[in-house]
C-alpha cells in the first residue's frame, strides 16, 4: 500500500499540540515534506499561538519538529491554492506575492514575537529559509548538535524574505547578516551559538529534556511579568528612550495589578520562596 501523502493526514497530526504541566509542545510534523510547511500548517501553528494567549492552559511554548534531520526547510512549495480569475487575468499578477506574504507569514511572525507567553524553539535538524526564521523568533533557541541554518533564498535566486531582514541584523549585527544572506552558506550550529542565533547547543538525545526543563521553569514563572518582559525587549530596537521610558512605566503600572506580583511582595517581606500563579 503505498504512503499517504502529508496532505491525507488531518491538519492537527501534521502539527500536533500537547500540553504537559503547562507547557504546550507544538510539533511540526511532515515527514513527506521534511517539515516543510504549506499554508494550512503556518495557519495552524499562528491559531495555536494566538489562542494559548488568553487560555490559561498553558504558560510557556515549544516549538520544535518530528526527526533529527529537518526541522523546517521553509515553505512547501508543492502546494497550490487554487484561485478562480476572469478570464484574460494571468495567474500571476503583480501584487499577487506582496498579498500572499502579508495574508500568510507576516500573521505567523507577528503571533510568535507578540506571544504573551515566552517560546522555545527546540531544533532538531536543518533549519533554512522561513524555517529558520522560524526559531530566531523565538524567544530563546536550543539546537542539537550537528544541525544548521541556511538563508538559502539567494541560492534560489529570491529575495530574503519571513522577517530575515528584520530579525538578523538586530540579533548579530548588519554586516554579519549581510554576509549570512548574500552567500547563503550554511552555518553550522557552533556559529549560529556563538553570534548569538542559538542559546545553547545539546547532544540530540537531550535536546526535548533540555528544552522541557528551560520551558518548565518559564512555566513555573510569574507569567504576566515574563510577558511584559518580552514585550519591552522586543521594542528595544524600535523605540526612543523617551518611548521606552514611558512603556516601561506601562509595563510595571499593569503589572503592579496581578496576583503574582503581590505573591512576589508577599514572600519577600516573609523571605519565603514565590509559588507564582501566572495571573
Amino acid at each position: 500500500m503505498a504512503e499517504a501523502s502529508s496532505t491525507d493526514r488531518p491538519l492537527d497530526e501534521q502539527v500536533r499540540l500537547e500540553i504537559v504541566d503547562q507547557v504546550a509542545w507544538i510539533t511540526i510534523d511532515r515527514p513527506e515534506k521534511g517539515n516543510a510547511l504549506s499554508p494550512p500548517c503556518r495557519d495552524r501553528i499562528r491559531d495555536l499561538i494566538n489562542e494559548l494567549n488568553g487560555s490559561y492552559a498553558a504558560r510557556a511554548i515549544v516549538l520544535t519538529a518530528a526527526g533529527d534531520k529537518l526541522f523546517c526547510p521553509g515553505a512547501d512549495l508543492s502546494h497550490r491554492v487554487p484561485s478562480e480569475r476572469p478570464e484574460g487575468v494571468p495567474e500571476r499578477a503583480v501584487g499577487d506575492a506582496r498579498r500572499m506574504m502579508l495574508d500568510g507569514q507576516y500573521t505567523l511572525f507577528p503571533a510568535i514575537l507578540d506571544s504573551e507567553l515566552p517560546i522555545i524553539a527546540a531544533v532538531n535538524g536543518t533549519a533554512a529559509g522561513m524555517g529558520a526564521h522560524l526559531a530566531f523568533a523565538c524567544d530563546l533557541v536550543i539546537a542539537a548538535e550537528g544541525t544548521k541554518f541556511i538563508e538559502v533564498f539567494s541560492r534560489r535566486g529570491l529575495v530574503v524574505d519571513a522577517l530575515g531582514a528584520y530579525l538578523l541584523p538586530r540579533t548579530i549585527g548588519l554586516h554579519k547578516a549581510k554576509e549570512l544572506v548574500l552567500f547563503a552558506d550554511d552555518l553550522p550550529v557552533a556559529e549560529a551559538e556563538r553570534l548569538g542565533l542559538v542559546n545553547k547547543v545539546v547532544p540530540r538525545d537531550e535536546l526535548a529534556a533540555t528544552a522541557g526543563e528551560w520551558a518548565g521553569r518559564l512555566a513555573s514563572g510569574p507569567t504576566k511579568a515574563l510577558g511584559l518582559s518580552k514585550w519591552l525587549l522586543n521594542q528595544s530596537f524600535d523605540v526612543d528612550r523617551a518611548t521606552m521610558m514611558s512603556n516601561e512605566a506601562i509595563a510595571v503600572e499593569l503589572n503592579t495589578h496581578s496576583e503574582d506580583f503581590a505573591e512576589g511582595m508577599a514572600s519577600f517581606r516573609e523571605r519565603r520562596d514565590p509559588v507564582w500563579r501566572g495571573y
